[in-house]
């Protein structure tokens, strides 16, 4: 699938499809893998998916269509936001950079609860982006049409002339660029170092904990010494890359661990973090939210009220059919049609092949009646 977005600096930006996606390849894939094990009954499947999440008029999103966006709080200061500057996968040919999602979301938390964000990256400038056309929203895409915040992203601040002091919180963005740029960077140590210890929030998601792994306080101890973080577990950096051990130069979880900290974890591909104190850590891409709505919180403001996504009602169903099975999801899901709120076919119909590629047979067909009776909701309601 071609991107969408224009940039006067193309060879910046990744743009590609999520690798739980892989498009209509990953879709023929896994739906043709399905058929084979369970027969013909399936031939179906392929009408489950949702097309219309691509439509172009999302594309078009500005922060004027968000009501979300339109009273921002009083100005209470400002918020860091770290990228990597890393556009390769190691010696690799394999593009990689910051992931769009978990820096546009986290930074409208920010914004419309008073903060001002500033980026910065390890060495400034316009560093490298990928972008999931799956996975966009429409705060991801106000943010591609916002001409401050693309300033911002083009023009990021060097890691060397931050003045730590000028921030009440420092946030890492993740992409697989973080786990070769951000672990032994002396002035992510210092800066991390500062704010914490003039109390401010240390937060970061998926990819971004990297950056926490060698942070020495002024007492001697590490940062993460006997935390509890969340983070990119390896059972889900192992499933999307299964060269993993040898492209990067650790495993994140592994890695966390052996730096001290506790990891707390949940499902592959579905919400958790952790608050542990002033340190508050997302596990995965759909997790972004909550972890910015939870640095709000230990920064001592209470997070602006905001209409829950579509892919977050989504993980709710799916987080429900993990913890109390199909019965109890329908029962969810015949609710939040009656509330008529959003959710992603795509995303369960994703999580049902998954199962299947894990050979979690049951799980794939109880997932894809649950998106088979998303749709049929979905149509009736039209």
């Amino acid at each position: 699938m071609s991107s969408t977005v224009t940039s006067e600096s193309n060879s910046k930006i990744h743009s590609t499809s999520n690798p739980l996606y892989k498009t209509w390849k990953f879709w023929i894939v896994g739906i043709t893998a399905i058929v084979l094990s369970f027969g013909g009954a399936f031939y179906g499947l392929i009408s489950l998916i949702d097309k219309s999440s691509s439509s172009g008029d999302l594309a078009k999103t500005t922060t004027k269509d968000l009501a979300y966006l339109s009273m921002p709080a009083a100005s209470r200061g400002k918020i860091l936001a770290v990228v990597t500057s890393t556009d390769k996968l190691g010696n690799t040919d394999k593009s990689t950079g910051y992931e769009l999602t978990e820096l546009a979301r986290a930074y409208y938390v920010f914004e419309a609860n008073g903060y001002e964000v500033d980026i910065a990256s390890p060495l400034g400038g316009n560093p490298p982006v990928v972008i999931d056309n799956d996975d966009m929203g429409p705060f991801d895409y106000a943010f591609l049409n916002d001409v401050k915040a693309q300033s911002k992203v083009n023009n990021t601040l060097e890691l060397t002339d931050i003045d730590a002091q000028t921030y009440s919180a420092i946030y890492f963005v993740g992409g697989k660029g973080t786990m070769f740029d951000f672990p032994d960077n002396e002035d992510i140590h210092s800066i991390v170092k500062d704010v914490y210890e003039n109390n401010g929030v240390i937060g970061a998601v998926c990819h971004g904990p990297a950056a926490l792994l060698n942070v020495q306080l002024s007492n001697g101890r590490h940062l993460l010494d006997n935390r509890t973080v969340s983070a990119l577990t390896n059972s889900e950096e192992l499933f999307l890359t299964p060269e993993a051990k040898s492209l990067f130069p650790f495993l994140l979880e592994t890695e966390l661990i052996e730096a001290g900290a506790i990891v707390n974890k949940t499902y592959d591909y579905m919400e958790k973090i952790s608050v542990d104190g002033r340190l508050v850590t997302g596990q995965n891409p759909w997790s972004v939210w909550k972890t910015a709505e939870a640095m709000l919180v230990q920064l001592g403001v209470e997070p602006k009220i905001r209409n829950v996504t579509d892919e977050e009602n989504s993980i709710r169903l799916l987080m429900t059919f993990k913890d109390r099975g199909f019965n109890d999801t329908e029962h969810l899901l015949k609710e939040m049609i009656q509330q008529e709120r959003p959710i992603k076919r795509n995303l369960v119909l994703m999580h049902a092949i998954v199962a299947a590629m894990k050979a979690e047979f049951v799980s794939a067909i109880s997932l894809l009646r649950i998106t088979h009776k998303i749709k049929s909701y979905q149509e009736e309601a039209k």
